[in-house]
C-alpha cells in the first residue's frame, strides 16, 4: 500500500509542472478574457468600469461586428468544405504504389511547409491589379483585369483561395494516412463481388474514413474560424470591411483602439461558437467509435 501511494505521488509530481504550464497558458488567459469582457476597459487611459453584459449587448448590435461575424462564417464554411473535399479527392487520386509517388507527395504538401507570411507575400504579388500574373493571364485571354484584393465582391473569395492552397495538403495527409491503414483485402473483395470504383468509394471507403474526414472538418473549422494572419497580410480587413473577420475585429479593438473590454467580449463570442462547433464534431466522432 505504501509503495503504491509513493508511486501515485511520483506521478502527481511528474504531472505537476505540465499542469502548471497548462494553467498559466490556457486557464488564466481564458479567465482574464472573461473578466475583462465585463468591464469598459481602456488600457491606455487606465479606465475600468463594470458593465456586466453591456459589452456583449453593444457589439452584437453593431453592424461592423455582425459583418465581421458573417465574413468569418462564410470564410470558415467555404474554406473548410473545399479543403476537405480536395483533400479526399487527392488522397483517392494518388492512393496506391506508383512511380514518382514520393515526388508527388512532396509536391502536394509543399504549400503547407511555407510560412503564412511568405505565402501571403507571393499571392499578394500574384493578385496585383497591374503586375500580377493572374491578371496578366486574364488579359492575354481577352478577359478584363479583376480586382482580386481591391474589389468588395472578390476580396474575401481571394483570401479563401490562399487558405485552400495552403491547407488542402493537411486534409490530404490525414485522409491519405487513413487510406493507407485500410487492408487491401477490402478492395480485392469488393472487386470480386463486382463493385465498381464509385460503389467501393461510397460504400466502403467513406464509412471507414468517416472519423478521419470529421477530424479534418473539426480541425480546419476551428483554424479557419479564428483566421487573422491572411486577412492582416493581404487586405487588413478591406476594402471597407469586406474581409474583416472576428479575429481582426478583436485585434483592431484591442490593439488599435485599446478597448480591451470590447475585444474580450468579441473573443468570448468566438470561444462560444468554436466550442459549440467542436462539441458537434467530437460528439459525432465518438458516436462512430462506439
Amino acid at each position: 500500500m505504501i509503495r503504491q501511494q509513493r508511486g501515485n505521488l511520483f506521478y502527481y509530481v511528474i504531472f505537476l509542472p505540465a499542469f502548471l504550464v497548462i494553467l498559466f497558458l490556457t486557464i488564466y488567459p481564458v479567465f482574464s478574457v472573461l473578466l475583462n469582457s465585463l468591464f469598459r476597459y481602456n488600457f491606455l487611459a487606465g479606465e475600468r468600469s463594470f458593465l456586466g453584459i453591456g459589452n456583449f449587448l453593444r457589439i452584437i448590435g453593431e453592424q461592423m461586428f455582425r459583418k465581421a461575424f458573417l465574413n468569418t462564417l462564410i470564410f470558415s464554411f467555404s474554406a473548410t468544405l473545399v479543403e476537405a473535399s480536395l483533400g479526399v479527392f487527392l488522397a483517392l487520386l494518388f492512393y496506391g504504389n506508383y512511380a514518382g509517388k514520393r515526388l508527388t507527395m512532396i509536391t502536394i504538401i509543399f504549400p503547407m511547409m511555407l510560412s503564412t507570411m511568405v505565402i501571403c507575400a507571393i499571392w499578394k504579388t500574384m493578385y496585383h491589379y497591374e503586375i500580377g500574373i493572374l491578371n496578366h493571364l486574364l488579359t492575354s485571354l481577352g478577359v478584363p483585369r479583376m480586382g482580386w484584393l481591391i474589389s468588395k465582391r472578390m476580396a474575401l473569395f481571394s483570401v479563401i483561395i490562399v487558405d485552400v492552397w495552403q491547407w488542402t495538403p493537411f486534409a490530404f495527409i490525414i485522409v491519405q494516412a487513413g487510406l493507407n491503414s485500410m487492408p487491401r483485402e477490402l478492395f480485392e473483395a469488393a472487386s470480386i463481388d463486382g463493385a465498381g470504383y464509385l460503389s467501393t468509394v461510397f460504400y466502403i471507403v467513406f464509412p471507414i474514413l468517416a472519423n478521419q474526414i470529421l477530424l479534418v472538418f473539426l480541425l480546419r473549422t476551428i483554424d479557419t474560424f479564428r483566421i487573422f494572419d491572411k486577412v492582416y497580410a493581404l487586405t487588413q480587413g478591406g476594402p471597407g470591411n469586406a474581409t474583416e473577420t472576428v479575429s481582426y475585429f478583436i485585434y483592431r479593438e484591442g490593439f488599435s483602439f485599446f478597448n480591451l473590454g470590447r475585444a474580450s467580449a468579441a473573443a468570448v463570442y468566438t470561444l462560444i461558437v468554436i466550442a459549440l462547433i467542436a462539441s458537434f464534431y467530437i460528439r459525432n466522432i465518438l458516436k462512430k467509435e462506439i
